[in-house]
């Protein structure tokens, strides 16, 4: 593990770890990360196995992980960890932009898509986001989805779940990275209208988690 600068232990700093194997840009986004006020690097590794070592050990707030890594790709990476650590937010920062890196990403547990290369406020505001709950994800990703969630189905799929077009704005919305309450403006509906279509739309895709909506949706 590479050497992080100054341990900040307040309970406001969001602790991130990066796994990214090109040793500039990984020491570009530990300078990023430990210059902003309430924010420190935890940990930053250059390949998928030491980073499995060392992160559920870490418990960082949020991880960075790049998809194109030697020995064992982000994607897959993330999967174990989402096992290793549940509930472990996870963002891609990666150049892939193809759909189905996105999909695979989101299925295996990420709840954020950021393409490189990446502002440093860009970050820093995706990072934050995470900690809100949010599910960041750069602009032409999240047109990239929404573009999915239009197309019509196939009609030999049998397992193209039945949404509502109420649920389908909802989830585009999701997507997007809105919270309920920001939904629920955008729609002008209740919170706890929202809430109920966020119920029905994992019960009908048969998933626990906003990411894991969002890439069902698009495998289907």
């Amino acid at each position: 593990m590479k050497p992080t600068g100054e341990n900040k232990t307040a309970d406001t700093t969001i602790n991130v770890a990066i796994v990214e194997d090109d040793a500039e840009v990984r020491r570009s986004l530990i300078n990023i990360i430990n210059r902003e006020a309430g924010m420190s690097c935890a940990g930053a590794f250059g390949a998928a196995r030491e980073a499995l070592e060392q992160i559920p050990r870490l418990r960082p707030q949020t991880v960075l992980m790049d998809i194109n890594l030697p020995g064992m790709s982000g994607i897959e990476c993330v999967r174990k960890l989402a096992e290793a650590v549940p509930g472990l937010p996870i963002v891609m920062l990666t150049v892939y932009h193809d759909t189905k890196a996105i999909f695979d990403s989101l299925a295996a547990g990420a709840i954020g898509y950021l393409l490189k290369p990446v502002r440093a406020d860009e970050l820093v505001r995706a990072i934050r986001d995470v900690r809100a709950g949010g599910a960041p994800m750069s602009t032409s990703i999240a047109r990239q989805v929404v573009q999915a969630f239009k197309k019509p189905a196939s009609p030999e799929r049998g397992d193209v779940p039945d949404l509502s077009p109420r649920e389908r704005e909802v989830l585009e919305l999701l997507a997007k990275g809105y919270q309920s309450k920001e939904i629920a403006t955008q729609l002008g509906i209740a919170y706890w209208t929202v809430e109920s279509h966020v119920a029905h739309i994992y019960q009908k895709l048969h998933v626990r988690s906003r990411a894991e909506a969002v890439a069902k949706y698009l495998q289907n």
